[in-house]
């Protein structure tokens, strides 16, 4: 499938981290007219350099590009991290041919180290962009991912007419986000006014990148763009909506699934909560509990640490109206444990994929979240990260 109208993307081997010019760390995405565009940020009170100037940028109403690294964060780097965030988006500017306030900057990497901007430029000078570079672009933001993250759609909304979507992400670690170390471009020629695009990009991350969690750390550098240059002639806003949140939903499965040392991913899905709101919170607190994680691992069938999660998540929870169900396997039911075979509650838990429904039995609320189980090889890969 082809990339949405009007939209190319590239990147080079800067030698970001190391100096040594061995992988892709520096890409662009650039649109061949102004985007509507807005994005999500970390809720994080350590604020990466970044995310200071995309936001400052996103103020002027529209954006024409996108420009990343991965290897070094900019974070906690000061007033020089500031200056160095700005000239990123200075050198993008200059290749393409617009101002620098019409491009978002993006990094990930270690943090507290500075950015070698006379690399990172001169690396931006050298992107070739094309409708075909997405592919290298999802691989220049990566990390500890062990695999390129990127979706690409299209979508009939009406007349036969056509909208389409690339969606890239990164992120292995550091990944419970609020709006981990996440960033997510979402690009589209669909006609979205500006008035709408703010409170639409807020409610797609609720619903995807929202809802997942690796290890429950927020990074500092937390960034979900969306950008709409109407290339397509189309306008269709409740259609590009849906349509965007599946993209992004999909980019925060495969962004669970890549956790670091993950081997398991479950899906917990609340329903019968007082509100949507409550829902959110058990089913996040669940799917965060380091008791919950490790018995998912270690296939143990100890059902109790799921409700013991929910209860203390803040959402209302009466253990007497609660039903359980894990692998279609009912083992707690309005109230009372349900007789199970210990093996067959084991099996659902070998699964490489498992579904936990928690049924409240208060209300209409319901929300779903995505996690993963928690190995020794997560310690492994964190314990030796800057090395």
């Amino acid at each position: 499938m082809t990339a949405p109208l009007g939209f190319r993307a590239g990147a080079a081997k800067a030698g970001v981290k190391t100096g040594v010019a061995d992988r892709l760390d520096v890409g662009m995405i650039v649109s061949d007219r102004p985007c509507t565009a807005a994005g999500v940020f970390t809720t994080n009170q350590v604020i990466a350099a970044p995310c200071v100037i995309t936001r400052r940028h996103l103020e002027m109403g529209t954006l024409r590009a996108i420009v990343a690294n991965s290897g070094i964060a900019n974070a906690c780097t000061g007033e020089q991290g500031d200056q160095a965030a700005v000239e990123m988006a200075k050198a993008a500017a200059k290749a393409i041919g617009c101002t620098p306030y019409e491009v978002g900057v993006a990094s990930t990497g270690v943090i507290g180290w500075q950015l070698p901007m006379d690399r990172i430029a001169k690396g931006i000078a050298e992107i070739k962009v094309s409708e075909s570079g997405f592919p290298d672009f999802a691989r220049a933001i990566m990390t500890t991912d062990t695999r390129p993250k990127q979706i690409v759609a299209a979508n009939t909304v009406r007349d036969g007419r056509e909208i389409r979507a690339i969606g890239t992400a990164k992120g292995a670690g550091m990944i419970h986000p609020n709006m981990a170390t996440l960033l997510s471009f979402i690009v589209t020629d669909a006609m979205i006014p500006a008035e709408d695009l703010g409170a639409m990009t807020r409610r797609i991350a609720d619903r995807s990148f929202n809802a997942i969690s690796v290890d429950g750390d927020t990074s500092t550098n937390d960034t979900f763009l969306i950008l709409a240059n109407g290339a397509s002639g189309v306008t269709a806003t409740d259609e590009a909506e849906a349509f965007l949140t599946k993209v992004a939903e999909q980019l925060a499965r495969e962004i669970v699934a890549d956790g670091e040392g993950v081997t398991k991913v479950f899906e917990v899905r609340v329903t019968g909560a007082l509100s949507d709101d409550d829902a959110r919170m058990a089913a996040r607190t669940v799917t965060t509990s380091n008791l919950v994680k490790t018995a998912i691992h270690g296939a143990d069938p100890n059902w109790g640490r799921i409700i013991a999660a929910a209860g203390r998540s803040g959402a209302r929870v009466s253990d007497r109206k609660t039903s359980i169900r894990i692998g279609g396997l009912d083992v707690f039911k309005g109230g009372t444990p349900v007789k199970f075979d210990p093996k067959d509650l084991r099996r659902a838990f070998e699964q490489k994929e498992i579904v936990i429904e928690l049924a409240l039995g208060l209300g209409s609320g319901s929300a779903n979240a995505w996690g993963t189980d928690l190995s020794a090889e997560y310690v492994r890969i964190n314990a030796d990260y800057t090395t």
